[in-house]
């Protein structure tokens, strides 16, 4: 007799409708994973760059129980995102207008007298003639366009009249390149042009023969750069032992193409590693690769503070006593990028909101003028328990969300590096984020797509010393032009000795009068 009892799977068939469905759901995970890669990538190259938070987002905040209205408040101050519709299109921002900007007292004035006409210079009513009772006055700013000439130099030669021999001429000043056809203007000139201007030297050479008429190759003006690099290579050094010499340092790095003579036809990648501090000089250490030999032998026994981005090789980097300290920009990036992937997810607004709020106490110590001191104290009062109810939500996303998410992932990220972010509470020197050191980096990113590459392995450390002169002058807020030309005649036949009194710093410390 057959049973009419439902045929039960067997165990078999049921461990693997299991398996089955375990597989389904790893599947669609990693489906959500790289479509929300997929979005991210496409935002990046297509949407906005701005990491502000939108209107929408902030109304998501507003709802929030554990959110006030004063944090939503302050995270909206800026300016009002512009609505498509007609009657707002072209209305203009309200607000008063801030008058016409006044040009540098710093820069020298020439004055140009303009004469009333004949008509004006007689009295209509009376016939006698007008006296001048004063100018109506107003300034443009002007340009007078680079003017090429040839320094003759003519160089006093003696003799005795009463001697055949004895002759002698005037010693020749210190030059750049000495037996060069250009001045030392024109060297610093081309300097200043590719790596603050990022010019490169085929085309200051086409400007220079349109203007001038002086046929003067790349690969002339190629060299006068690298031999200023490999002049300027100890004042780099020194540099770097000034910086060492110090508690605190930030680092990042950035690729940087460098020609390679097996004739692959490949650039071979290579790195720009930047060391700096705040408020200080930088230091350019160029290597071949990105592994960890490069801070490592940079920072030697180092045993201040040295913050980065979390990358690996930095860890063994440093002496023993070393602090290594994290970035909040670059947590803060991370759950951005999980914001735009999705805008209506409150958990992650929340997050960018209250490391807002952390940058937020930060700035108000910076306009206040308050010292490392001063900081230190606000931080304590008010980015702490800021950080304590950041870590418990943090805490509670990393349990709510999937963690092959943006947002598990960002989640995941901050809370790996926690030890390190909230170090700034301890060290009143140490700032939030590393954007100082990343400012620094994107002369090299805006260069190396107008210069295209380095041209050789030799030639990177020479860069690498140019970049670290033209850089340190930025952050130290001094011409870049008029130190190299008080240092750069001579300097390799100066003492070793002097090098440390002609780092930028050291340089501009001179100049401050006592």
């Amino acid at each position: 007799m057959v049973s009419s009892a439902p045929c039960t799977p067997t165990r078999t068939e049921a461990e693997h409708i299991v398996y089955l469905t375990r597989e389904l759901e790893r599947a669609e995970l990693k489906i959500r994973a790289l479509e929300e890669r997929l979005r991210l990538e496409m935002i990046r190259k297509y949407g906005p760059k701005s990491e502000q938070l939108s209107d929408a987002q902030l109304l998501l905040l507003d709802v929030e129980p554990g959110v006030s209205r004063q944090e939503v408040e302050a995270e909206g101050e800026r300016e009002p995102l512009p609505t498509s519709t007609p009657e707002t299109k072209n209305k203009r921002k309200s607000g008063k207008h801030p008058g016409r900007q006044e040009l540098p007292a710093s820069l020298p004035r020439v004055e140009r007298i303009v004469s009333c006409s004949p008509e004006q210079c007689v009295c209509k009513a009376c016939g006698k003639e007008t006296v001048v009772i004063g100018h109506e006055q107003s300034e443009q700013l002007d340009v007078e366009p680079a003017r090429y000439f040839v320094v003759v130099t003519r160089r006093e030669k003696r003799a005795c009249r009463g001697c055949a021999e004895g002759v002698s001429a005037a010693p020749l000043p210190a030059r750049i390149i000495d037996k060069g056809l250009v001045s030392d203007r024109m060297v610093i000139d081309a300097i200043v042009s590719k790596y603050c201007d990022h010019l490169p030297l085929y085309r200051q050479s086409a400007m220079l023969h349109r203007d001038t008429g002086v046929s003067i190759s790349r690969a002339t003006m190629d060299g006068w750069l690298m031999q200023v690099g490999e002049s300027l290579q100890v004042v780099a050094a020194a540099t770097g032992r000034e910086l060492l010499s110090e508690g605190y340092i930030q680092a990042d790095e950035t690729p940087v193409p460098v020609q390679m003579a097996d004739k692959r036809g490949k650039h071979h990648q290579a790195y720009l590693w930047q060391y700096g501090r705040p408020g200080g000089s930088v230091v350019f250490d160029f290597r071949m690769g990105r592994g960890r030999e490069g801070p490592v032998k940079f920072l030697g026994p180092f045993k201040g503070v040295l913050q980065t981005d979390g990358y690996a090789a930095y860890d063994r980097a440093g002496g023993v006593g070393i602090v290594h300290a994290a970035c909040w920009s670059h947590a803060r990036r991370k759950v951005f990028d999980a914001l735009k992937l999705s805008p209506e997810d409150r958990i992650a607004a929340q997050l960018v909101a209250r490391i807002n709020e952390l940058f937020s106490i930060d700035a108000a110590a910076r306009d206040a003028g308050m010292s490392h001191e001063q900081r230190h104290d606000l931080r304590g009062e008010r980015s702490r328990p800021l950080l304590n109810v950041m870590k418990r939500e943090m805490e509670s996303a990393q349990a709510a969300v999937l963690p092959a998410s943006a947002l598990g992932k960002a989640v995941n990220y901050t809370l790996s590096l926690w030890h390190k972010l909230i170090l700034f509470l301890e060290h009143p020197v140490l700032e939030l984020s590393t954007n100082i050191a990343e400012n620094s980096m994107r002369p090299v990113v805006v260069g190396r797509k107008n210069w295209i590459h380095v041209g050789s392995e030799q030639a990177g450390p020479k860069v690498a010393a140019i970049l670290t002169v033209v850089e340190s002058c930025r952050r130290l807020k001094f011409p870049v032009r008029e130190y190299l030309a008080a240092i750069l005649p001579g300097l390799l036949n100066r003492p070793v000795q002097q090098v440390s009194r002609l780092t930028p710093a050291a340089w501009a410390a001179s100049r401050i009068p006592e």
